[in-house]
């Protein structure tokens, strides 16, 4: 019979953390996205405190699963791709944390729109 101690269920949980947000693939018509930073800085230079910044909708998408299967298990093309920038919903997503950094998983269907630059 194996009797795990503290430390070494410490250390499994260590080696299934993220070391990276690279090694996250969604699956299915997932989309990763992480939110772009708003201006904690007015126009005129003065700076805002971060409790009056709001969080923006505007995301840049990170990675795409390869998409959904229809009823006859056909692939179903992604709406977007790596590197789009995207509105996304201000609530709702996954959120995933990775060190410091934020990010969220969205299904395809709940983008809201594409930003063409």
């Amino acid at each position: 019979m194996a009797v795990f101690t503290g430390s070494m269920v410490n250390n499994e949980r260590r080696t299934t953390a993220l070391k990276s947000i690279r090694a996250l693939a969604p699956l299915l018509d997932r989309v990763l996205v992480q939110r772009v930073k708003a201006e904690a800085k007015t126009a005129g230079g003065l700076f805002l405190p971060e409790s009056s910044v709001k969080e923006l909708n505007e995301a840049k998408v990170l990675a795409v699963g390869p998409g959904g299967l229809d009823r006859d298990g056909k692939r179903i093309p992604m709406s977007v791709q790596a590197g789009d920038k995207v509105l996304i919903p201000q609530y709702g997503g996954s959120p995933i944390k990775v060190g410091e950094e934020e990010y969220s998983l969205f299904r395809d269907h709940e983008v809201l729109a594409k930003i063409n630059e």
